[in-house]
């Protein structure tokens, strides 16, 4: 006699039960199994996009990652870093935003104060900031602005009543080189002329060298950690005049910071307020780390965490302190919360800012 379907359903549901009662008794075997699943990134290369030349600062860091950040992502993948210079990140941050898979295999090193471009509406910007997945940045890091030695600027008084004033190189919007001087002429009165369009920073060096520039403002951090800068400091090529920090730097103890000049020249509390925002919400530096929109949040998790134990690796460790680098991490859940708060700023600022830095 055949059995009947209701047999059969019946046989299978009691092997259903039976398979249960036994996975209840013997509840390792799921982990088992589990943990003959390989990890993700096993076997993956994880790509950097860098949004500037080789050899600037974002650049010998993305490869400085890329030796030490596989073994602490479980399945050890393999890092490659891809430069795609231009327009001060933005080329590099609307690709990672809109031409990378949400998979957490795209990394992207741009400029910490890209945002502007989104918060004074320039129309290149194909992002929405708070929409990345945050992952960390190294350090908060302060500004400054050099010049040339040779300029015939000596006093601030003479960069405030200059007809000719000295020219700065910047990649673009969103960037110290645009930005500050512009905060400088709003708040100050210093006059500059800010020549923008370099494709990073090899070529503004070259410009400065050759004399097309006579100024540019930087980070503190990168001014002293890679050449030509210390060199140019040594043979008297370049003089710091102003600094960013609350405080003076211990490496800058004879600059004036922007605060310090703001109270010399009693300036307006309006225009403080606007110097206080820019700079407060500094808090991507100068070289955060991202990834695509929509990446698996326990992939971002995997991603965060390997770049905190990095940053405890004695060999990471040491090496920095050979190249000079000084950092003070701050983690990717800090830097997503702050995206949030940066494109929301007060209208009457809002306007300030962009009115600014659209110029």
């Amino acid at each position: 006699m055949k059995n009947s379907p209701r047999r059969l359903t019946r046989c299978k549901v009691l092997g259903l039960l039976t398979l249960f009662v036994l996975q209840l008794a013997h509840p390792l075997n799921l982990e088992a199994a589990a943990a003959q699943t390989p990890p993700f990134y096993q076997g993956k290369t994880i790509r950097i996009i860098v949004g500037y030349q080789p050899g600037d600062s974002h650049d010998l860091w993305a490869r400085f990652y890329a030796r030490f950040l596989g073994k602490y992502l479980p399945g050890n993948p393999t890092f490659v870093v891809q430069n795609m210079p231009g327009a001060g990140s933005m080329i590099a941050a609307n690709y990672i935003y809109n031409l990378t898979k949400p998979d957490g295999l795209t990394l992207g090193s741009i400029g910490g104060a890209l945002f502007m471009a989104q918060l004074t509406g320039r129309k290149e910007v194909q992002f929405d900031w708070p929409k990345f997945s945050w992952l960390m940045t190294p350090e908060h890091g302060g500004h400054l602005l050099y010049m040339r030695t040779d300029a015939p600027f000596k006093t601030f008084e003479d960069l405030r009543q200059t007809n000719d004033p000295p020219k700065c190189s910047a990649t673009g919007v969103g960037s110290t080189g645009y930005d500050i001087p512009r905060l400088l002429e709003e708040t100050l009165g210093f006059k500059f002329k800010v020549i923008s369009g370099y494709p990073g920073g090899a070529d503004q060096d070259l410009a400065m060298e050759r004399g097309e520039v006579q100024c540019r403002a930087f980070t503190i951090d990168a001014f002293f950690g890679r050449e030509p800068f210390p060199t140019w400091m040594k043979k008297g090529f370049v003089r710091v005049w102003l600094q960013t920090e609350a405080k003076r730097n211990p490496k800058l103890p004879n600059v004036p910071t922007i605060f310090e000049l703001m109270d010399q020249y009693k300036v307006a509390e309006a225009k403080r307020r606007v110097v206080n925002t820019y700079l407060g919400i500094w808090g991507f530096g100068s070289r955060p780390l991202l990834t695509t929109p929509g990446v698996p949040p326990d992939r971002v998790r995997l991603l965060r965490e390997a770049f905190a134990k990095m940053f405890k690796d004695q060999e990471f460790v040491d090496e920095m302190k050979k190249r000079n680098w000084e950092v003070d991490p701050v983690g990717g859940e800090e830097l997503q919360n702050l995206a949030k708060e940066v494109v929301n700023q007060p209208a009457d600022v809002a306007a300030a800012l962009k009115r600014i830095l659209s110029q």
